[in-house]
């Protein structure tokens, strides 16, 4: 299918009378017979950690237990819903995860995929039975995919055993390198990610990283996890990370949200990307990472839909900024002097993105320019109008030709709902 744009964004800039064809796009052009036309064109964005499953709970946790909630009680909630899932289960959730993804401009997901084994915890005849159904709901959407399945060994720091709430999770490393083995073919990227330094021993992790490909891992999430860290080991979570294991630009360190002076600049200077989720880590009221002063030395950040409470791209720069902004008491924090703040936004969370999933798609999101918040925009006006101000701002979506959104909606929209809303009556009856 070839496009053709009023205006896009390319290589970091606008550009006028855009034409996409497979061969690449091509500016100041004139549209030609059968091209699809279009008033705004920009790249779909990297979703760069996800646990799909979790969109069937969303909205499930936000009723006050006996005592003051926090990260750890919704974890037990969330071991509860987990503890139903089937294979189809899993899929029917993912696909309707991804359909709103493509939706909202995401293009590609990394899903950071733990749930391994059958109920009562024992392996699935197939180590990759669970990771077959999540690449099955990406083909069904059309979403790229970069797979991340994740090692989990113990539940807590020094090797404490896991508890029994987490036995479909748990793997050694030679059956987590039999359960890559099975994964690699199920879609173009495979990675892995050793799911946090309180369920990996060292030598665990060691063990694993030769496996290749990009490599995930949550850090730094939690106060509590920090003060835990330290009690284990003597270091902060990123400290450690960073003085044990060869943390390069193959990396990507998931929230590192309390970190210090010190560990944010050795971060940055890293070549690690920072996969931020800002609606996730303000739902569970995990706190704010200081991305300011982490752009200004150079660090790279990507953005994710982590639980998919809410999914919506706009919607985590957006938050991301505001964060910024509630912390300083400042406006247009991670803006450069004199520069648009919904530009530099979206350039650092496609480029960091796409460095963290290992792929740049061919993709495009065209804007829709009915929404008034476009209304007589050009320019970075436009980002920072989808970002700030849209309402229903996103109009088709492409991914390596096919067209998998119109006028808003995935095309198979009804079909994917339809199975999903089947599936949560039966889980949650």
């Amino acid at each position: 299918m070839n496009l053709w744009f009023e205006t896009a964004w390319i290589a970091g800039e606008w550009a006028d009378r855009v034409r996409v064809t497979a061969s690449g796009a091509t500016a100041d052009s004139d549209p030609q017979s059968g091209d699809e036309r279009h008033a705004i064109g920009i790249p779909g964005l990297p979703n760069v950690h996800s646990h799909a499953f979790q969109r069937g709970m969303a909205g499930l946790a936000e009723a006050r237990g006996p005592g003051s909630d926090d990260f750890w009680s919704w974890r037990e909630l969330m071991y509860r819903f987990v503890d139903r899932l089937s294979p189809d289960d899993l899929e029917a959730i993912a696909a309707q995860a991804y359909a709103e993804m493509l939706e909202s401009g995401f293009t590609r997901v990394g899903e950071f995929h733990y749930l391994h084994h059958a109920p009562d915890g024992r392996p699935y005849a197939d180590p990759a039975e669970m990771a077959a159904r999540i690449a099955a709901a990406a083909e069904d959407t059309g979403i790229g995919l970069t797979l991340l399945p994740v090692f989990y060994a113990h539940g807590g720091f020094g090797g404490a055993p896991a508890g029994e709430a987490q036995r479909r999770f748990l793997n050694t490393p030679d059956s987590f390198a039999r359960l890559i083995e099975s994964a690699c073919g199920l879609t173009d990227i495979v990675g892995i990610a050793p799911h946090s330094l309180r369920a990996v021993m060292p030598d665990e992790l060691r063990a694993i990283l030769p496996l290749g490909g990009p490599i995930h891992i949550h850090i730094a999430e939690q106060v509590k996890e920090v003060v835990d860290c330290e009690a284990w080991s003597g270091r902060r979570p990123v400290e450690w990370l960073l003085g044990e294991m060869p943390v390069g630009p193959d990396w990507t360190l998931v929230h590192a949200t309390h970190v210090t002076d010190a560990e944010r600049t050795a971060l940055a200077a890293s070549g690690a990307v920072a996969g931020l989720c800002p609606i996730t880590e303000a739902n569970l009221g995990d706190g704010i990472f200081p991305a300011a002063a982490y752009l200004d030395e150079g660090g790279l950040i990507g953005v994710g839909s982590d639980s998919n409470v809410r999914i919506d791209a706009a919607e985590e720069l957006r938050l991301l900024e505001y964060g910024q902004r509630l912390t300083s008491r400042a406006r247009n924090v991670l803006a450069a002097a004199g520069r648009s703040t919904g530009a530099r936004l979206f350039d650092a969370a496609l480029t960091g993105g796409r460095k963290s999933l290992g792929a740049t798609d061919d993709s495009w999101v065209s804007l829709n320019p009915a929404d008034p918040a476009f209304a007589n925009r050009s320019g970075d006006a436009i980002l920072d109008s989808w970002i700030f101000a849209a309402h229903a701002p996103v109009d088709c979506v492409w991914l390596n030709g096919e067209k998998l959104v119109a006028n808003g909606r995935h095309i198979h929209a009804d079909a994917i709902a339809t199975r999903y809303r089947a599936t949560l009556a039966r889980l949650l009856a």
